[in-house]
């Protein structure tokens, strides 16, 4: 049961009410922001929620049992609130979500109806819609360790235990000039290998993409020319003169642990566990390996 102020229950026990709700949404970049369905500004917890955007709600579902439940958020992309930019960086992505019931004529009565994570966001000219996920959605998770012939860990966490600061495993550079929305030549590379940076990430340290971060696609060196491909287009265009950090990418696998990080004794894979080549697979007169042996070549 929610504990409502004595002095909220009073005003709604009177059936006349001066109630909104708000929104506080802390993103992915640790900054905090307000939003309220009421007509003019509302400070919560010394938020100002702000009511510009026009946002409102979807009906709210909730239900007994761990289904993931939840509702949707729509509003106004405003250039003081909600932008498209921040939107294309994934600075909301997995942003968590309080809900608040306020009595917007005295703010400090309210309470917190709920919590959440935002799901998907959707776009549409000025006007978007996110999903607002029920905490149980982290039921649906994948936990624990599993048995897989590629390494869980990423690679530099403390599982993996390499270390992506020294200058081996980082590389600093600048966009010599743009290929395609996603791709460019860079300067200040040249000393790392062909496909170094394949699966690594990068982080743009200079010009419109200052702090968004992404993986990289593919790393090709030769001829002199360095280029890098990222998984997907930046929300502002990438310019000539655009600094970068990049670290080492990993695909996971044993022989790359261990020919490429020399981190055979951190892999957090089985290597040795049979495929589903192997499971399917029968005897062929003619063929060896079918002699009822171990498993060793495994």
């Amino acid at each position: 049961m929610l504990p409502i102020p004595p002095a909220l229950q009073a005003r709604l026990d009177s059936g006349v009410t001066t109630l909104c709700r708000c929104w506080l949404i802390t993103r992915n970049d640790g900054a905090t922001q307000g939003f309220t369905d009421h007509d003019e500004d509302v400070v919560v917890n010394g938020v100002t929620c702000r009511a510009a955007s026009g946002l409102t709600a979807s009906e709210a579902s909730e239900q007994l049992g761990l289904a993931i439940t939840g509702s949707e958020l729509s509003g106004a992309l405003n250039d003081d609130t909600l932008t498209e930019d921040d939107l294309a960086a994934g600075r909301y992505d997995a942003a968590t979500v309080e809900i608040w019931l306020v009595d917007w004529s005295e703010p400090d009565l309210a309470v917190r109806l709920g919590a959440g994570v935002l799901g998907e966001v959707r776009r549409e000219g000025a006007a978007f819609t996110a999903e607002v996920r029920g905490l149980a959605h982290r039921f649906a998770e994948d936990n624990g360790r599993l048995f897989t012939a590629t390494c869980n860990a990423d690679l530099g966490d403390a599982k993996c235990k390499v270390d992506l600061t020294s200058a081996t495993m980082r590389g600093e550079g600048i966009v010599a000039a743009p290929v395609a929305t996603s791709s460019f030549t860079a300067s200040g590379l040249d000393a790392y290998a062909d496909g170094w940076f394949t699966q690594g990430r990068l982080a743009f340290t200079g010009g419109p993409n200052t702090g968004v971060a992404v993986e990289v696609k593919s790393h090709s060196a030769g001829a002199g020319i360095v280029t890098l491909e990222l998984w997907q287009a930046m929300p502002q265009p990438i310019g000539a003169g655009d600094t970068f950090t990049v670290t080492a990418g990993c695909d996971k696998h044993f022989d790359t642990c261990v020919g490429k990080f020399a981190n055979a004794a951190n892999f957090r894979g089985f290597p040795h566990i049979p495929g589903n080549d192997f499971l399917v697979s029968y005897p062929v007169a003619g063929e060896s390996g079918h002699d009822g042996g171990s498993l060793q070549s495994f």
